[in-house]
Parts: C-alpha cells; sequence; structure tokens
C-alpha cells in the first residue's frame, strides 16, 4: 500500500484546527462530544477506540483509521488486540472491509514504527 497514515494524521489535526477557526461551534460540540463519548466509563477508552476503529474500517474512512489506531495504540491497546478489532471489522463489513483492515494493519504497522 501507499498511504503514509501518521503523515494523513497530523494532516488532519491541522486540517480540523483549521476548521475549527472557520466553524468554532461546530468543532468545539464535536470536540466535546468527542471527548464524552471516548472517556473512560464502563467501557475503557481503549476499548471505546478499538469499537470506532472497527466502524471507521466498516465505512472505510481512511482519515478515521488513521485517527483511531492511532489513539487505540495511545490508550494502551496492544497490537494484538487492535488487530482482533479489524477481525470483527471485516466480519461485519465482508470483502470491502477485508481491504480497509489491510489499510488499518498497515496503519497499525507505521504507527508501532514511529513509536518504538
Amino acid at each position: 500500500m501507499s498511504k503514509d497514515y501518521p503523515e494523513k494524521y497530523e494532516k488532519l489535526a491541522e486540517m480540523m484546527q483549521e476548521m475549527g477557526q472557520e466553524a468554532p461551534s461546530m468543532m468545539q460540540a464535536f470536540g466535546q462530544l468527542h471527548e464524552a463519548t471516548t472517556q473512560d466509563g464502563v467501557l475503557s477508552k481503549g476499548t471505546k477506540e478499538l469499537i470506532a476503529l472497527s466502524i471507521a474500517v466498516v465505512v472505510r474512512c481512511d482519515g478515521c483509521i488513521a485517527y483511531h489506531v492511532h489513539d487505540a495504540i495511545e490508550a494502551g491497546e496492544s497490537h494484538e488486540e487492535i488487530v482482533e478489532a479489524i477481525g470483527v471489522a471485516v466480519m461485519m463489513g465482508g470483502g470491502p472491509a477485508v481491504v480497509y483492515g489491510v489499510e488499518a494493519l498497515e496503519a497499525l504497522e507505521q504507527f508501532e514504527k514511529i513509536s518504538a
């Protein structure tokens, strides 16, 4: 594959900052929603990131894959846990999810290289 997921993550973060300047109320509300729904609760932050990653694979969102692989690693999820979440996405999403599951695996390997 040919995508640079750490670079995609950084670029999206920059673009979200810009969106925050253009549409501050919307981005502030989205930020609050993200914070409220991903903090530890009955489910851990890491588990929620794995769920979000699975959804990202099924809906075929490269940017979401970059963000949620990054955030799952940051939340302490292991390589094996992330791969298992990708497997659940494949089960739910079929053939297209296999393609994006491979993309998510590539993202995982790239983020692991820079965090090692």
